[in-house]
């Protein structure tokens, strides 16, 4: 494939690459600060929805939103999905979700922060948290995706991370703003072309 192809109105793109880190010998990262937390948020879909959308909205993520009740609770409460909130001093800053129903494999199904939370290192400090979930349990690797509708420093980070990219792919998608699931002034970087 070569050139561009044309989007019809009311369609987005974004190139996906997906990324993997094997098992390797990692320091376990140290204690969380003072007021900064992990908790569990199987069992609270509200909870959930919130965060992921403080997080997500800029990014455009709509996944989740999209998503019915039943269907999204059967995922956060299975067993082998670590849902998380990353708090400070109370207060949802963050979020991450690993999946391990395919193993050998797991999922970092989503890491993100809200705005105005990014470069100051709770990025890192929450990935190095989520490498140390994942390789704590017996799993031969860990893998993601990320895309060009992230944060524009979210492949940076991975890649520093140590994962290695082995595959792209092209998403693309009703604009979730045009379904009404997502607010027309989400995802200001990516123009509503209707």
């Amino acid at each position: 494939m070569d050139g561009l192809v044309e989007l019809p109105p009311g369609k987005i793109a974004a190139i996906a690459t997906y990324l993997e880190l094997e098992r390797s010998a990692r320091p376990a990262p140290s204690a969380w600060p003072a007021g900064l937390a992990l908790e569990p948020l199987a069992g609270d879909l509200a909870r959930y929805r919130a965060i992921y959308g403080e997080v997500g909205r800029p990014w455009l993520w709509f996944s989740r939103v999209a998503m019915r009740d039943r269907k999204l609770a059967a995922i956060l409460d299975d067993p082998a999905v670590e849902p998380l909130a990353l708090t400070r001093d109370g207060r949802d800053i963050g979020i991450l979700e690993l999946d391990f129903r395919t193993r050998p494999d797991c999922e970092l199904a989503f890491l993100g922060l809200v705005p105005g939370l990014h470069g100051q290192g709770l990025g890192r400090r929450l990935l190095a948290e989520a490498i140390a979930r994942a390789f704590s349990r017996p799993i031969e690797r860990l893998w993601l995706h990320t895309c060009t509708l992230d944060h524009p420093a979210a492949l940076r980070l991975y890649l520093a991370a140590g994962f290695r990219p082995y595959r792209r792919a092209i998403a693309i998608a009703d604009d979730p703003r045009l379904a009404g699931l997502l607010p027309r002034d989400a995802g200001a970087g990516y123009p509503i072309v209707a």
